[in-house]
């Protein structure tokens, strides 16, 4: 499908976002390192779980309310939530306030309504894109972020470390104009079968979908591969997601200065937070380079051994990055992690697709998440617990959480192949 066919809706939402992404990652691979400074790891650690845990919920009441009330209420409502949360945070980082605590409640706010966002924003381009073209539309959008990725860290680097405020204050206006953009050009997209019903059910009590929800997730206790490639996700998670989280706290303390080039009398160096900036950018431009090549390399493979073979890359490199002091040596152990991420992502979702069954393939799907919405919520602890045993042995403890992830993997398999031969022997 190409692009000049898209709805407007998308060409719109492409541009904005894309635009949004940017900014987005020019401030936050540097928020933990703002949260240590401000609280101390100990308590960034607690109040980055609370943060993400009222994510989790409100991801459950985006989705309930993009399906009652409209994709393009909610995508509006959502991004204006965000440009107050980001301007609540810029006034509190700002030198005429200097508020950590209400900067934490800003971006709690800007969290929350992302995650309101999210939903809406998925369920609009299944609404306005045939089921043939989604994959090629969801992968415009896929790239578009991972260009931000790169983009967003290097400006970052540059700008926020001296002037965080100006940085927020720009996210919270972007998101503001985004909102009044949407408002006045974009058209709802909610099928009127749905809307119908909904309609039809506007007398029943709001929370009635929470108890759906957790019917849904039931299917977890009956399918016991399925339970295990929950765990093993839960566990890998601990892994990639310090991207964001302890990477940036390690390179700031343990590293001062870092050459980059040198030639002569002229040196290249930059300041640690200005090196985790551009490692985070060589992760997102990794990711846009050989996404497409690293998944058809996975194909000649079994799912066990990629499954497998990613975990233990990831353990590799989490381990690699502990040890890293200089430009070079933190390349080297991301391009690992990438690789690692590159491995997990694609076969992964096509095997819940392969455990679910016809008539609950949305459930397995949406039980499926838990491995990214219970680890976002664990991941944090990783910070406080870098102040009790060290960075070091941190970096092992994670390393090791994701060795036992590729032990859950191979005996996953070992279930699912007994179960395989089974079904198959029933059959014939």
């Amino acid at each position: 499908m190409r692009m000049r066919d898209w709805d407007i809706n998308l060409k719109i939402r492409l541009g904005g976002e894309t635009a949004f992404n940017v900014i987005f990652w020019t401030f936050f691979p540097f928020l933990s390192i703002y949260f240590a400074n401000s609280f101390g790891k100990g308590w960034t650690g607690v109040l980055l779980i609370l943060s993400q845990t009222l994510s989790v919920f409100a991801n459950l009441m985006g989705g309930y309310c993009a399906d009652r009330f409209g994709r393009k209420r909610m995508m509006v409502l959502a991004a204006c939530g965000q440009g107050i949360g980001y301007g609540i945070f810029a006034l509190a980082a700002s030198p005429l306030i200097a508020m950590p605590v209400l900067g934490f409640i800003g971006f709690s706010l800007a969290s929350m309504c992302g995650s309101i966002y999210w939903p809406a924003s998925q369920a609009m381009v299944a609404d306005v894109v045939k089921e043939e073209h989604r994959s090629s539309v969801f992968a415009i959008f896929y790239t578009a972020a991972n260009v931000s990725v790169v983009v967003g860290p290097l400006l970052g680097s540059i700008t926020y470390d001296d002037n965080p405020y100006i940085v927020l204050f720009a996210a919270s206006v972007f998101c503001l104009l985004l909102s009044l953009t949407m408002s006045r050009t974009l058209h709802e997209t909610l099928p009127d079968k749905l809307a119908q019903r909904n309609r039809s059910e506007a007398g029943e009590p709001w929370y009635r979908f929470l108890a759906a929800q957790l019917r849904d997730y039931k299917i977890i206790a009956a399918d016991r591969v399925f339970l295990l490639f929950i765990l093993a996700g839960v566990l890998l998670s601990q892994t990639f997601m310090q991207l964001d989280l302890l990477f940036p706290v390690f390179m700031e303390e343990t590293v001062k200065l870092s050459t980059i080039f040198s030639y002569g009398d002229w040196n290249l160096q930059l300041s640690g937070k200005q090196l985790f900036g551009l490692i985070v950018s060589e992760n997102g431009l990794f990711v846009a380079l050989f996404t497409v090549l690293v998944t058809k390399w996975m194909l000649a493979y079994r799912d066990r051994y990629v499954f497998i073979g990613g975990a233990l890359f990831y353990a590799i490199g989490i381990v690699m990055f502990g040890h890293m002091s200089t430009f070079w040596g933190f390349t080297l152990a991301i391009a690992v992690f990438t690789l690692a991420e590159l491995m997990s992502a694609g076969p992964q979702q096509a095997f819940v697709s392969r455990l679910a069954p016809e008539h609950m393939r949305g459930q397995y799907f949406a039980a499926g998440s838990l491995r990214y919405t219970l680890g976002r919520t664990l991941a944090p602890l990783s910070i406080p617990i870098s102040s009790w045993i060290g960075f070091t042995w941190t970096f092992i403890l994670l390393a090791g959480i994701a060795v036992i992830s590729a032990v859950l993997y191979n005996i996953m398999f070992n279930l699912y192949d007994r179960q395989s031969a089974v079904s198959s022997g029933e059959f014939r």
